[in-house]
């Protein structure tokens, strides 16, 4: 298909997809000629998936391109990948200095730690959530909302579960399509979970009246 086909069937703006292939997120067209170039439905799926991580798991450019380097250039075990891509979810990262045990840099979540069920027991400050939820917490804690060891454990239970169920989906006997569940699904299904949250607050309300 020509450009002028592929922007509309994707519902993207030419100087969008122009932008993506300049980035490097989206792959340039097979040239047929000086000023023109062909595309496929590899394309039309490529930049599909550009716009459900972008739009839907509102991630910015620079964490989407991470996603999307961790399907493209898969390196280790698909655990090895699946931690690449929630470290690319993150918005916050540790730091890259080694000095400092966790309690002094990431106090709340070192505390939150000691709070969740045994099995976050692996949990370290190495991990980009750990940083994740510092910032989180302290947020919270300033909006004066702090969360409770109680609550912070119920949390955990309910969440680890749905982690499990999660993991134990994953494709088997098929590597790239579980790379694809493993790194996909850690930034799409994130939306979905935000979204049943949302509604199950909404019903309590109505159920109250």
């Amino acid at each position: 298909m020509q450009i002028s086909e592929l922007v509309r069937r994707a519902d993207v703006p030419l100087a969008t997809v122009k932008f993506y292939i300049r980035e490097g997120m989206l792959p340039p067209g097979r040239s047929t000629s000086a000023t023109r170039a062909e595309y496929d439905e590899k394309h039309l799926d490529r930049l599909r998936l550009i716009r459900s991580l972008t739009i839907v798991a509102g991630l910015p450019l620079n964490r989407a391109k991470k996603i999307l380097a961790v399907i493209d250039h898969p390196e280790g075990t698909i655990y090895d990948m699946l931690g690449r891509a929630i470290e690319a979810l993150a918005s916050s990262n540790p730091s890259d200095e080694s000095a400092g045990d966790e309690t002094n840099r990431y106090p709340r979540a070192a505390a939150a730690l000691a709070a969740l069920p045994p099995t976050y027991n692996a949990s370290n400050e190495r991990m980009a959530a750990f940083a994740q939820l510092d910032e989180a917490l302290l947020a919270a804690e300033e909006a004066g909302i702090p969360i409770t060891p109680a609550r912070l454990r119920l949390y955990g239970d309910h969440i680890m579960a749905i982690a499990r169920a999660e993991i134990d989906g994953m494709p088997a006997g098929d590597p790239e399509a579980a790379l694809q569940y493993a790194v996909l699904g850690t930034a799409l299904y994130e939306p979905i979970l935000a979204a049943i949250r949302r509604l199950a607050h909404q019903n309590l309300t109505v159920n109250a009246r």
